[in-house]
């Protein structure tokens, strides 16, 4: 006969394995796995996305885990340390938008004349038909906001969109009526990426079961 207990210490063990899961998926475990960190060689140009004018060049990398961690070591502390030392603006903005779970991107604008005027504003993003304009922008170059630049000048910031950028599959980015849609034209390069990480991990991993070797 099962004890009096059971069925409460039963229903317990339902709810926490329940909350477990949904916190894996909010952090992205369960849905799709991340490749290890610390074992990619890529850069960020591999993942960039441009549009050039004879007055202004846009560059976009999306910040997403699953492709920032085919990033080679430096370049993936690199763009992580920016994401996280933004986060309580990241949030605050995503907050207000009613989204847990924003696409977000590193937009960068390139002066080639002087006096080259931008608008942050205008940039968008073509995914599955669907035209997304920025929840809300994190700048982190002083001049960001004053939308003008010199030649070689650059100013950056943290887009952020309603939902997730589609990196496994294919998006675009526009801005002054010009458009990239390169983004699958780089699947193989990330899916041969991917192999090669998910192989040094499972070669160079350290053994982290606590085991140590008698000397």
């Amino acid at each position: 006969m099962r004890s009096p207990g059971f069925r409460p210490l039963a229903c317990l063990l339902l709810v926490a394995c329940a909350g477990a899961a949904a916190s894996a998926a909010q952090d992205g475990e369960g849905l799709e796995p991340l490749p290890p960190a610390g074992y990619g060689s890529l850069t960020q140009n591999d993942l960039a996305l441009r549009i050039r004018t004879d007055e202004i060049e846009v560059r976009l990398v999306p910040l997403d885990e699953r492709v920032t961690r085919l990033l080679a070591p430096d370049s993936y502390r690199s763009l992580k340390g920016l994401v996280e030392g933004r986060r309580a603006a990241i949030d605050s903005i995503a907050a207000r938008s009613g989204t847990s779970r924003p696409g977000l991107a590193l937009v960068t604008f390139f002066g080639q004349r002087a006096g080259t005027r931008f608008d942050p504003q205008t940039l968008t993003l073509s995914v599955r038909n669907d035209l997304l304009r920025p929840l809300g922008i994190v700048p982190f170059s002083p001049r960001f906001n004053s939308q003008q630049l010199e030649v070689r000048e650059q100013v950056s910031g943290v887009y952020l969109f309603g939902e997730e950028l589609p990196v496994g599959d294919s998006f675009s980015f526009g801005y002054a009526g010009r458009n990239s849609d390169d983004w699958k034209n780089k699947q193989r390069l990330l899916d041969r990426e991917r192999a090669r990480v998910a192989a040094r991990a499972r070669v160079e991993r350290p053994d982290t079961t606590g085991a140590v070797s008698n000397p």
